[in-house]
């Protein structure tokens, strides 16, 4: 996954393209149970490019987008925004791969 570098980048990213953004930290205890199977989610569902976004590093643009609680996921295509999957609560795979299809 590829990991934000900077604003202006995910200004780039969200205006070009399919990406799903997820939110998340180092220290993130529910962040951490997701990892395992997250190289599969990209792989099947690869039309979209995952970019990982440290919410430490950018707070600011997390206050910005409402995104209060981690993992979280927010999907934009060509500057639209398809769909998010906000909250501080745990995730599972399937949970994900359900937000993910309710965006095709």
């Amino acid at each position: 996954m590829k990991k934000l570098e900077s604003l202006e980048q995910f200004e780039q990213l969200k205006g070009n393209g399919k990406h799903i953004f997820m939110f998340s930290a180092d220290w993130c205890p529910d962040c951490r149970v997701i990892e395992p199977f997250l190289p599969a989610v990209e792989e099947k569902y690869s039309q979209y490019t995952f970019i990982y976004v440290d919410r430490d590093e950018f707070i600011d643009l997390c206050g910005e987008l409402d995104v209060f609680g981690i993992p979280s996921f927010i999907a934009y295509e060509n500057g639209n925004e398809l769909g998010r999957f906000v909250s501080k609560d745990r995730k599972t795979q399937e949970q994900i791969e359900s937000f993910i299809e309710e965006l095709v």
